[in-house]
């Protein structure tokens, strides 16, 4: 019995006790795929008919890791993501990934193949940094997913071996008094109330430069996050989650700032961005963050990232008596897991906290 579609058809196999898939690939040639029920070969006509559709070449045994990469790269990747998500993944699989295992058959990869990889990887250059081999290891699993779902593999074989592990950064933010000093010492400073918004609010970088007057209520003392500046561009993205995209009430000494800095502004630039060049144009994250560190050494406290301003905020936060849930909605975490993982430690004011509490709760017991 033969089932026919458009572009393709299954069919139970005369001799082998399986279902065959039959399509037209990009190639132009005539394919058959093969799977043990009728389903599972339906499913897999779809994806090879989709593959077709996009120009991705059908699987073959001469099919190298490298090539695959190249056509996922161009087809999948690069339309479906951001420019520099697809950037950074090229960079990937070209500095990392295909010098190491792009010429083996992609049906021949092993979880030896990949495990061997990491490892040399963690053992070059110093060696790379656990972020650096983590995200070598995600973009192969993303790829690797996508060849399972088009029938180009059996197994996804990332996911038979353990991730490499993460060594966490031990957050070391700014404290309450340094706070304080950072203030003081950036007063009429002309980007003053960018630095203001990141302590008052945990704002991302990108969220901050890519702000806009129209999303800025002073009067009634809220923001709306409804995009992000995207780095190296002076391009307005959507922020990549729901919850990103949010409100955020502002506190009074960011509500100043602020107005103290649009009167600065004279006029709104042509670009609408509440922080900009002096020419009106957007800001480069990278030299927002070396001039924050030119005020830091300056000043006298220890080095910053940009990003430690959000750190600040929520550790400051919490130490104020907020709680994770309060904290999560005004970083726009997608779940508090990702709150309670980062910040979930012990400040010595947040035990102090705790403890003047529970002297409270005994004493009146």
């Amino acid at each position: 019995m033969t089932r026919r579609t458009t572009g393709g058809s299954v069919r139970k196999h005369a001799t082998r006790n399986l279902w065959e898939a039959r399509y037209v690939g990009a190639d132009g040639r005539r394919h058959s795929v093969y799977r043990r029920s009728e389903k599972d070969a339906q499913a897999a006509l779809r994806a090879a008919l989709s593959d077709a559709d996009q120009g991705i070449r059908p699987v073959s045994h001469q099919l190298t890791v490298g090539a695959f990469l190249d056509d996922w790269l161009e087809y999948v990747v690069r339309p479906s993501k951001r420019p520099r998500t697809s950037e950074s993944y090229a960079a990937t699989v070209r500095t990392y990934i295909a010098p190491a295992i792009g010429r083996i058959p992609l049906a021949k990869l092993q979880p030896e193949h990949v495990s061997g990889m990491l490892a040399r990887l963690q053992g070059q250059r110093g060696p790379l940094s656990d972020t650096t081999t983590r995200y070598v290891y995600a973009v192969l699993r993303i790829a690797l997913g996508r060849a399972l779902k088009q029938g180009k593999v059996q197994r996804n074989v990332c996911t038979l071996i353990d991730p490499p592990s993460r060594s966490r950064r031990e957050l070391r933010p700014l404290g309450r008094d340094q706070v304080r000093v950072l203030l003081d010492g950036i007063r009429g400073d002309r980007l003053e109330a960018l630095y203001v918004a990141a302590l008052g609010t945990g704002l991302r970088q990108g969220e901050l430069l890519g702000l806009r007057w129209q999303d800025v209520d002073l009067e009634a003392g809220y923001l709306i996050v409804r995009h992000t500046l995207e780095r190296g561009t002076r391009s307005l993205a959507e922020p990549k989650t729901a919850q990103s995209r949010r409100t955020v009430r502002l506190p009074l000494t960011v509500r100043q700032a602020l107005s103290e800095h649009r009167a600065r502004q004279a006029l709104v630039p042509l670009s609408g961005l509440v922080f900009t060049t002096e020419r009106g144009t957007a800001l480069d994250s990278r030299n927002v963050t070396r001039y924050l560190q030119r005020h830091l050494s300056r000043i006298g406290l220890p080095p910053q990232r940009f990003h430690d301003l959000r750190h600040a905020f929520a550790t400051l936060a919490l130490e104020s008596g907020a709680d994770l849930h309060e904290v999560a909605r005004g970083l726009g975490h997608a779940t508090i897991r990702t709150t309670a993982d980062v910040y979930g430690h012990f400040t010595d004011a947040m035990a102090q906290h705790l403890a003047d509490r529970m002297d409270k709760v005994l004493a009146g017991a």
